[in-house]
């Protein structure tokens, strides 16, 4: 029975608010989804099955109910790479095929990664790249809703160079009903929040707009997304090591990306939930809805982190929420797309802009002057890095500069007390971690030219770390050999002993009060 509870708990805390938290995702999703396939260069409808493939799977099996997957255009800028170059190599109408093939092995890949437990290494991200993260999603999600206020070109595509923008009566139009969206999106819930605000925007802008016969932009101008069932289908790719190697690059480029953005927005939604996902199970369930989507015409994707706001902001916590969406999603393109399509993309761009502001951590700006340069520095250049090029390698290069930030602090909390005992023996007792950061300053410590014939280096301050450091050790021994002076080395761990070569016959042994610790070096491993 406690079993049960639980089930019903996470599947859906609250039927009601997951169904319609739900039906606000899709109304969502449609617009960006259709999106994101023109920016890869697939047919609209290839974007929209795999938002709801990669949704309803992820909402189902996921480590995070409440999160939000599907087609995402962290994904789509490295797809359209991959799609150009099978159409050049392979011939025309080959990219979509070979991008499929792309998308199962990025799933295959993705199930390894959950299966071997490295969604735990999320843990390694630093708060000052999480909020540089965060920040520049926000003003990405920001950035991509801006094309919305240009004219539609004849093959209905918009972008930064394509078309021209909204002027007159139709800019006024447009800019007036993103407004009352985000006036409805907020100030409803201050009166009651019995029904989802984002969704309570669209419905009345899209009222407004019909019954005023208002010249706006809607969802059909964009694209039809009337379609059937996706249909199950082999990649139409010859099965061979050529074809393997072809994609290979791309699959893990792929795998790599949705699963940073995907274990990041889980922690992101973690935090605003106070509740903790399983980062590996969600590893799993992604490459097994990649897996599938491939197999069904689906561009592949990852989580949302606009969307997954939009739901969780919206009252959606349980997986019901996500299934709900999905199914929304298919719906609308089975049944509801004439309708759907009267929706004016104002009212769907002014929820994103809510998501945006409530995205961006607005409190960064007040941290910048009272957190450390180093932390201040990694918030922006993750920031930036993520608007420039895409969140993986963002967060990639946030990780890095934040581990060397942390070796070069930390190579400076080495140091030694020299004392001179009774017998003319210098002691020098050391203080803090000796590792590839400190060993630099670790030997600039010693002065065997003018030190005494029997020096001791003392260990029980400090701890050896890594390899760099057991070379800084050796070199440290042999230069006092060199000298032709006695050097002994005392509370070393058994590892560390082991693994010298020029002082190995130099250290002190004292069983009891050694410690045990061990070292990073693949030597014992």
């Amino acid at each position: 029975m406690l079993l049960l509870r639980e089930f019903m708990q996470t599947f859906s805390p609250n039927l009601k608010n997951d169904t319609l938290s739900g039906l606000t995702v899709a109304l969502a999703l449609v617009p960006e989804a259709v999106a994101f396939a023109f920016v890869a260069g697939v047919h609209p409808l290839t974007g929209l099955y795999a938002a709801f493939m990669v949704g309803l799977v992820t909402a189902v099996m996921g480590g995070r109910p409440g999160m939000i997957s599907g087609a995402t255009g962290a994904l789509a800028v490295v797809m359209v790479s991959l799609v150009a170059e099978a159409e050049r190599d392979f011939g025309s109408g080959m990219g979509p095929q070979y991008l499929f093939a792309a998308v199962v092995l990025m799933g295959v890949i993705q199930i390894t990664a959950g299966a071997f437990k490295l969604g735990k290494f999320i843990r390694i991200v630093p708060y000052p790249v999480m909020l540089g993260f965060v920040n520049g999603l926000a003003i990405v999600i920001f950035l991509a809703q801006l094309p919305q206020l240009q004219s539609a070109t004849p093959g209905g595509k918009w972008g930064w160079t394509d078309g021209t923008w909204l002027a007159g009566s139709e800019l006024f139009i447009m800019l007036g009903l993103i407004a009352l969206t985000m006036a409805i999106t907020h100030y409803l819930p201050k009166i009651t929040t019995a029904f989802p605000s984002a969704l309570a925007g669209i419905l009345a802008v899209s009222g407004i707009a019909l019954f005023a016969d208002l010249d706006t932009k809607t969802v059909g101008d964009l694209a039809s997304i009337a379609g059937g069932l996706p249909e199950f289908g082999v990649p139409n790719v010859p099965l061979t090591m050529e074809t393997f190697w072809f994609i290979l690059p791309y699959s893990v480029i792929f795998a790599a990306i949705g699963l940073i953005e995907s274990l990041l927005t889980v922690t992101v939604i973690d935090e605003m939930t106070n509740t903790r996902g399983r980062g590996n199970k969600e590893c799993v369930a992604q490459g097994s809805a990649n897996l599938l989507t491939g197999f069904f015409g689906g561009m592949g994707g990852c989580a949302m982190i606009g969307q997954s706001m939009i739901n969780v902001s919206s009252g959606g916590r349980g997986r019901w929420s996500g299934i709900a969406a999905a199914l929304f999603l298919l719906s609308f393109i089975l049944f509801a797309s004439p309708l759907i399509e009267q929706i004016p993309i104002a009212a769907l761009t002014g929820v994103m802009f809510m998501v945006v502001i409530g995205t961006f951590e607005w409190s960064s700006f007040r941290m910048l002057r009272k957190i450390p340069k180093q932390d201040a520095f990694i918030i922006v250049l993750v920031s930036g890095v993520t608007v420039v090029t895409d969140l993986a390698i963002a967060v990639i290069v946030g990780v890095i500069v934040a581990a060397l930030v942390f070796a070069w602090e930390h190579a400076k909390h080495i140091s030694a007390r020299t004392i001179i005992q009774e017998d003319g023996a210098k002691v020098y007792d050391l203080f803090g971690p000796l590792f590839f950061g400190s060993v630099s300053a670790f030997k600039d410590i010693f002065e065997p030219e003018t030190d005494p014939d029997v020096v001791i280096i003392e260990f029980k301050n400090s701890r050896v770390a890594d390899s760099s450091a057991i070379e800084a050790i050796d070199t440290i021994a042999e230069r006092y050999i060199a000298a032709g002076k006695e050097v002994h080395l005392r509370h070393l761990s058994e590892e560390c002993r082991l693994l010298l070569k020029k002082a190995g016959n130099l250290c002190d042994v004292n069983v009891i009060e050694d410690p045990n610790y061990r070292v990073a070096t693949d030597k014992l491993a």
